[in-house]
């Protein structure tokens, strides 16, 4: 028992004092570390600097703190903000449809671009002092939002420059001289901007761009300067082809040194730098268009050759030449957390509101489609998915505002946002049926589901997107240990670092050990002891409950599966992947639940907040699951098991019976179908393919007590068989009906027809090829 209370000292001894650990036992781990760790370019590490860290922290933590989430404030409209919604935004969207962008002008027209800039579309994020907008994110947000429940092409045209392009990077990066020079003339649309990033041979992988300027003498305004002479092919440049500045990237190279920047390195590489290129200098070519999926928004490639440009071109002028990846960084996480996100939900609304309303419009059998079971399902993944969807995109547009740069949060809105997108609208499509693969002005979901993967493609392809970024970026961003422990590694100062590592170590240590006896506890007792905010619903404390136990299982996992693996880790992208699914949908669970807290604990949208989060934690509990089953060493993935599942798996998909009641809630109108779409366009008008669904709706649910009452005469003989209209006739003469009630099942006839048409055209389509404004609608 003497020598077993000597040994567990002196153990004691080496882990609890400082000094000594680091002597015995840290300065090995220490140099093996820094032996294993991988290189990191510059691009890499401004990359992983980039942004900030925000409630994406919290969920790694293991124990977030639910209440410092819920105080985070809702973010609303200001009264001007409000009042552009209501009508700039309405004026605009009356002008426009994607029938006539896409099938007739193949842009916006020319009156609609001229409203989008004399009223300042343009300029929302430029501060008022320059002649803009000045808007908040959310606000920012909700445009794009509305204008995307009615017109891609609009909201791409209008999203753009406000969110990563030249504005964005003037206002933190710009000169006094750029700022004063360009912001006006953005704000008040007199130039027209594009950033062109992506080349032919670096699309995701952006930072190794070949595009190049040299640094060197040449003419400029008849004098001899120092400047750029640059070489650049870009594509897939959205509003390329009509810009009048561009901003550029490229790779800048100084072999001459002539900007004195260089110092000891041996390379002429300065780095990735950023240009504001006016379109109508020689040598710039713009114009040509690429024809992506249909879409009418202005994209295209740009190139230039041996372009020579004065050195006050560059974005913050010569000071800031080689610093445009660091730039980049920054700036997008904002417009990638709010552009996307946006369009996409408000793509989601009109497919809610729209289909919902047909489904319950539309009848087959003596039925309205929308009461099928097999509807139901594809009703409930819609409101379901839209409610989660439209919870991210406010809470992360809030984030901005509170001056966040969330680049991981970026990117989990942007992939998981436009998936479920791309759900909701094949979900639609399906219910549709025909009516949604035949093209014309009355169909309102066709140009969507052909323009869906735009969505999934461009400003990160989601792929690349959930295997790389999420969780290997959140990994090392949002730990609270790793990103110290490689600092240290890379200290030149080997002492400090060392002594930085062996904190970092120790505590990193006692944190796996922590989280993972929290993870198996609360796995073992059902979370029922888990701590949930003071004061929430009901309904939602053992959700609470439930994502802290998860919460803590993955952050037991990452470090688990970082020890184990190591720099392999990033290499299994699949594991990655299922990794980031599970920290993105605790993401998406914090959101809805700050959703539902925020409106007011609306008890009829309970069913929209019970599918969304168990859909969430079921998939959740499957990437747990994934990542177990496929763990290259077997013996540790059995011990993940039994820590993260000691009792099974415990969550099943929603239940049928929940599905019953969120499709319900999208078939009828209420004051819960209107909060889940709400921000939308809706036209109260015939003739639009989205308003006269409204209209058909309403004389729907007015028509239906009727129509009982009429086929309960048909049964008890008291009127005779015939068509509706002689029924109805029959009835009237019967006395069993009124004059006003035949009034409304006839206009509910009427309105139906028009809802459920399906457009044709000349046998040649000559008409649409003459440019006619509107393609002949025939009711069936």
């Amino acid at each position: 028992m003497t020598w077993l209370l000597v040994l567990l000292a002196a153990v004691a001894a080496v882990l609890l004092l400082p000094p000594l650990r680091r002597v015995l036992l840290t300065r090995s781990i220490f140099a093996v570390y820094k032996k294993l760790l991988p290189a990191m370019s510059q691009t890499e590490k401004e990359a992983l600097e980039a942004g900030t860290v925000w409630w994406e922290g919290e969920l790694f933590s293991g124990t977030p703190n639910w209440q410092k989430l819920l105080d985070y404030p809702q973010p609303k409209l200001t009264a001007a903000e409000q009042s552009f919604l209501d009508n700039e935004c309405e004026a605009l969207c009356a002008m426009v449809s994607d029938w006539d962008t896409t099938q007739v002008h193949h842009d916006l027209a020319p009156e609609a671009w001229n409203y989008v800039k004399e009223n300042g579309f343009l300029g929302m994020i430029i501060p008022r002092r320059y002649g803009g907008l000045e808007f908040s994110a959310y606000a920012h947000s909700a445009v794009v939002q509305k204008l995307s429940t009615h017109c891609s092409a609009a909201a791409v045209s209008v999203m753009v420059p406000n969110s990563l392009g030249p504005a964005e990077l003037l206002l933190h990066y710009g000169t006094e001289e750029q700022k004063n020079h360009y912001l006006p003339r953005l704000a008040k649309g007199l130039e027209i901007p594009a950033f062109a990033l992506t080349n032919p041979h670096a699309g995701s992988d952006a930072a190794s761009i070949p595009d190049t300027g040299i640094v060197c003498k040449g003419m400029w305004q008849g004098k001899e300067v120092v400047g750029m002479r640059g070489t650049w092919d870009k594509r897939y440049i959205t509003l390329g082809p009509i810009c009048t500045i561009l901003g550029l990237a490229f790779r800048l190279h100084d072999p001459q040194n002539l900007l004195g920047k260089r110092g000891d390195k041996s390379s002429d590489d300065l780095g990735i730098t950023c240009a504001l290129v006016p379109t109508d200098h020689p040598g710039v070519n713009i114009g040509r268009r690429h024809f992506p999926l249909n879409a009418a928004f202005q994209n295209g490639p740009n190139s230039g050759k041996d372009v020579f440009m004065p050195l006050d071109w560059i974005i913050g002028g010569p000071a800031m030449a080689g610093q445009g990846w660091r730039m980049l960084m920054e700036c997008l996480a904002a417009g990638r957390a709010i552009s996307l996100p946006s369009s996409n939900t408000g793509m989601a609304k009109l497919a809610v509101r729209a289909t919902g309303g047909y489904a319950r419009v539309r009848s087959q059998f003596k039925t309205a489609i929308g009461r099928f079971e097999g509807i139901e399902e594809p009703l409930a993944r819609m409101g379901g998915n839209t409610y989660m969807m439209d919870a991210a995109r406010t809470m992360t547009a809030g984030a901005i505002d509170l001056g966040e740069k969330p680049s991981v949060v970026s990117a989990i809105v942007k992939y998981h946002v436009t998936e479920r997108a791309r759900q909701v609208v094949n979900d639609a499509m399906d219910i549709l049926g025909g009516k949604g693969i035949c093209l014309g002005p009355n169909n309102f979901m066709g140009r969507a589901y052909q323009q869906i993967p735009v969505a999934i493609t461009v400003e990160g392809a989601n792929i690349l997107t959930r295997s790389l970024i999420i969780f290997g970026q959140g990994a090392i961003r949002s730990h609270p240990y790793v990103l110290t422990e490689m600092a240290a590694a890379r200290n030149p100062d080997a002492a400090q670092g060392l002594r930085d590592f062996d904190k970092a170590l120790f505590s990193h240590l006692w944190f796996i050990w922590t989280r993972g006896f929290r993870s198996w506890s609360m796995a073992f007792t059902g979370s029922n002891f888990g701590a949930a905010p003071a004061g929430v619903a009901p309904e939602t404390r053992r959700y609470y409950q439930q994502l802290t136990r998860f919460s803590a299982a993955f952050a037991f996992l990452a470090d688990v599966s970082m020890f184990v693996m190591g720099g392999d880790l990033k290499r299994k992208e699949k594991l990655s992947a299922r990794l980031g699914d599970i920290l993105s949908l605790l993401y998406l669970c914090s959101a809805t639940l700050k959703r539902y807290e925020a409106e007011g604990r609306q008890a009829a949208d309970a069913p929209l907040l019970h599918w969304a989060v168990w859909d969430a934690m079921f998939k959740m509990q499957n990437a747990f699951e994934g990542v177990i089953s496929n763990y290259p060493n077997r013996f540790i993935a059995a011990l993940l098991h039994w820590y993260i599942f000691p009792l099974g798996r415990p969550y099943e998909v929603p239940s049928d019976l929940l599905g019953h009641e969120v499709a319900k809630l999208l078939i009828e109108p209420s004051a819960t179908r209107d909060r889940l779409t709400e921000g939308m366009y809706v036209p109260r008008d015939e003739m639009d393919a989205v308003g006269v669904i409204e209209l058909a709706l309403e004389a729907t649910l007015a028509a239906e007590p009727i129509e009982a009452r009429l086929r309960a005469a048909e049964k008890a003989g008291r009127v005779g068989a015939g068509d509706a209209a002689t029924m109805l006739r029959h009835a009237q003469e019967a006395g069993i009906l009124s004059a006003a009630e035949v009034a409304v099942v006839l206009r509910r006839n009427v309105l139906r027809d028009k809802a459920i048409a399906v457009d044709d055209f000349a046998q040649d389509f000559s008409a649409e090829r003459a440019g006619a404004p509107k393609a002949l609608r025939r009711a069936a």
